[in-house]
């Protein structure tokens, strides 16, 4: 396990944009890919974004592809996700992960590492 810690979420209005920001410390930021996945209630946690430790592959979820981008600062250690035109469907807790393949995986099993989350809700 390494440590993660998530930060931005908050309450908006559907239409609206948040920006999602995870942070690590300690340890070697750019040897790992990072992605974000949430958990609504009720439901299984499902995929997002994902991006590699170079940020020359990334990935994203279907229902998610052209609202939102992800990023990453490895001089920062922090990997970002910006989610524009916000829907009540976005409503979750999102988490980062990493992965020690580096690259912009798209399965909850390729995942090692969990932050605690952030919650994201939105309303309409």
């Amino acid at each position: 396990q390494v440590p993660l810690v998530e930060s931005g979420g908050g309450l908006v209005q559907a239409g609206e944009s948040l920006r999602l920001a995870c942070a690590a410390s300690g340890w070697r930021f750019d040897l790992f890919g990072m992605g974000w996945l949430r958990q609504a209630p009720g439901k299984e946690r499902q995929f997002v974004a994902s991006i590699s430790r170079r940020s020359s592959n990334k990935a994203y979820a279907e229902l998610v592809k052209d609202r939102f981008t992800i990023s990453r600062d490895n001089a920062q250690n922090t990997v970002y996700l910006q989610m524009n035109s916000l829907t009540p469907g976005d409503t979750a807790a999102y988490s980062c992960a990493t992965t020690t393949t580096g690259g912009a995986r798209t399965s909850e099993s390729d995942y090692d590492s969990w932050g605690q989350g952030t919650q994201v809700t939105v309303f309409s």
